[in-house]
């Protein structure tokens, strides 16, 4: 007799999720808005975006994956768009899984607050707290929307492998829920980088995180 170390195998009727960061978008206009959908900034994917688009969907058109989700946002339906058409998978939209909504820093603002170091950025990174800049929603708010949205997506797919299309703020609340981690601790996972969480009821486990070996 031998013994062969434990392999990670899901739980019966877990559902297994790919959590693809949408590639990388137009870059923001001092002054100008990006399009708004509900009030949030909707920047398209740049050519380089679309390139990662293709690779995520070369790394992943050979896996058993029996369905694609997206955001309203217009990023993960251009990102989602190369893996659907391999696999010939219609994508849907989960109405929880959208960004962080940012309030008066959305439509591109929040990248020049950022990188200005704004006092209310500097509080919302140090107390890991969104709803520091003016109008936005609450950590807890973004993580009882995900929590949501990725049991609803679990739920429907039993023993399945799930494509889900997102956004950066997202990955970083999925994973930061699963884990129990400070809120911040996954914030910036790359544009079409791919991170796996298994979800059964309200049990998530982390498998990856921030895959770019196909970028």
């Amino acid at each position: 007799m031998s013994g062969r170390q434990h392999r990670f195998v899901p739980n019966a009727g877990a559902a297994d999720l790919l959590l693809i960061r949408h590639g990388e978008t137009q870059a923001a206009v001092r002054g100008e808005s990006f399009p708004l959908v509900d009030g949030q900034g909707d920047p398209s994917l740049l050519p380089i975006g679309e390139e990662q688009a293709r690779r995520v969907a070369e790394r992943l058109k050979i896996e058993p994956i029996k369905a694609i989700y997206v955001t309203k946002m217009v990023r993960t339906h251009q990102t989602a768009a190369p893996l659907a058409r391999d696999l010939g998978i219609e994508p849907r939209i989960d109405p929880d899984l959208h960004e962080v909504f940012l309030g008066d820093w959305d439509g591109g603002e929040y990248r020049f607050r950022a990188a200005e170091r704004d006092p209310a950025y500097i509080r919302a990174r140090d107390r890991q707290e969104w709803g520091e800049i003016p109008g936005a929603e609450t950590t807890a708010e973004l993580q009882a929307r995900v929590k949501r949205g990725l049991q609803r997506i679990a739920a429907a797919h039993p023993d399945q492998l799930v494509a889900v299309v997102v956004h950066g703020g997202v990955v970083a609340a999925s994973l930061a829920i699963a884990t129990g981690s400070p809120a911040f601790a996954f914030n910036g996972a790359d544009n079409g980088s791919i991170s796996r969480l298994v979800v059964h009821g309200d049990h998530m486990t982390l498998r990856g995180f921030n895959d770019v070996s196909h970028l």
